[in-house]
């Protein structure tokens, strides 16, 4: 069997020795600093080769058995076995496999359920909710009309009493369980109760705990939700991409929400690789990571409560973690940006009830390289140092690769 140029590690360099050099540089950086973004990981060799595979050149709009373009055989096989693993992973009666992001999957959830001017419950942005769960800026606060519940301000959990008392109020069309910032579990059976009673439907974005969901570290929302909307990306460990997931009786709905009306033809090598992806979080060793994550995210949540960092809701039931590094005398912006300098790569959210920001950060990458609760101690410890001005970040960052130098994403 010949080999495809995708797989040739060096037809790049003899092709394109340029944009080769960056490539190698996004691996060098990858490889010797800290993905402790709550958003990243790593891709398994195996995803990457069927992004590379030659399935990137063909165009299959539509859907298996009634494609637009001829030759489609082999992209219906990959499509159907990505959305057979999907369905045996989450336990889902139907799933589709196309969109290309885990906001196209939201889009097309709204798509399926809603018309324009129609009334969403969603959790506030300033809260942890996603931009499409009716950000101005976003396509679905232009045409939806979102009413947003909140945490409560004490305890940083959802407030229970508010989301079934603004439902109530405003007698929504849908409810949108999910968030980019929230460290504990969605409790789905509640929101499923409020959601019935005032004749609403249930859409959990999960795109943050999905991977966790697969592993059997996070609760499963598919038996609550009318539609569940993912990512492929973060723990889950896959391409970047999108994921719907939904009873039989809206399979039509949700499949026409992505093709035609929201996005056309599928990325097939992106399909490919969610199989794979699909296929390897289905495997014992997946769960042993997906709780190891979790274990990891505790871990470093104690000990950054222990160096002066304050943990929004006291710690986290998920990968996810996020801080206020104020008590140490940086505001989220200038902390974040002194941790880049040492290697520490992390995101900014808002912290509720401020209008301030504080710092988002995640285990999964981290699990990914093998690294475990020892290695959690070092890094808080290295945070802290950072953020406070104990440590100098390239003092941080010399640590740093030789962390990232015994825990390698890609062991040679």
């Amino acid at each position: 069997m010949p080999v495809t140029p995708a797989l040739d590690p060096d037809v790049l360099r003899r092709q394109d020795p340029e944009l080769a050099d960056i490539l190698r540089g996004e691996l060098d950086r990858q490889s010797t600093t800290l993905q402790l973004s709550a958003a990243e990981n790593f891709a398994s060799p195996a995803v990457l080769a069927a992004l590379g595979s030659p399935l990137a050149n063909k165009y299959a709009e539509g859907y298996p058995g009634t494609r637009y373009h001829g030759g489609c055989a082999l992209a219906d096989a990959a499509e159907h076995l990505a959305a057979e693993r999907a369905r045996e992973l989450f336990g889902a009666e139907h799933a589709n496999v196309q969109p290309h992001t885990g906001s196209s999957a939201v889009l097309a959830a709204y798509a399926a359920l809603l018309r324009p001017g129609d009334t969403v419950l969603a959790l506030g942005l300033p809260d942890g909710g996603h931009l499409s769960h009716g950000s101005p800026a976003h396509l679905s606060g232009r045409w939806f009309d979102f009413v947003a519940y909140g945490l409560d301000p004490e305890t940083g959990l959802v407030d229970h009493d508010e989301v079934r008392r603004l439902a109530r109020a405003h007698r929504p069309k849908a409810v949108v369980c999910g968030s980019i910032a929230y460290s504990r579990h969605f409790d789905h059976a509640f929101f499923r109760e409020v959601a019935d009673e005032v004749g609403a439907c249930l859409i959990v974005d999960a795109a943050h705990p999905i991977g966790l969901v697969a592993g059997g570290a996070a609760p499963n929302p598919v038996p609550y939700a009318d539609i569940v909307c993912a990512t492929t990306h973060k723990v889950l460990r896959g391409p970047r991409g999108g994921l719907l997931l939904c009873g039989g009786a809206l399979a039509g709905r949700v499949d026409r929400a992505v093709f035609p009306f929201t996005q056309g033809g599928a990325q097939m090598n992106v399909v490919a690789a969610k199989a794979a992806a699909f296929g390897e979080a289905a495997t014992p060793a997946f769960a042993v990571y997906a709780h190891q994550v979790v274990a990891n995210a505790r871990v470093l949540a104690e000990h950054l409560a222990a160096e002066g960092f304050t943990v929004t809701t006291g710690g986290t039931d998920t990968h996810l973690i996020t801080v206020d590094p104020a008590p140490l005398g940086e505001d989220g912006r200038t902390a974040r940006g002194l941790l880049a300098a040492a290697g520490l790569v992390l995101d900014c959210c808002p912290l509720p009830h401020t209008q301030e920001r504080g710092l988002r950060l995640g285990t999964a990458a981290v699990t990914t390289q093998g690294m475990g609760e020892r290695e959690m101690d070092r890094i808080a410890a290295l945070l802290a140092g950072v953020v406070r001005g104990d440590i100098a970040p390239g003092a941080a960052r010399i640590e740093v690769r030789e962390l990232t130098g015994a825990f390698s994403p890609y062991p040679a």
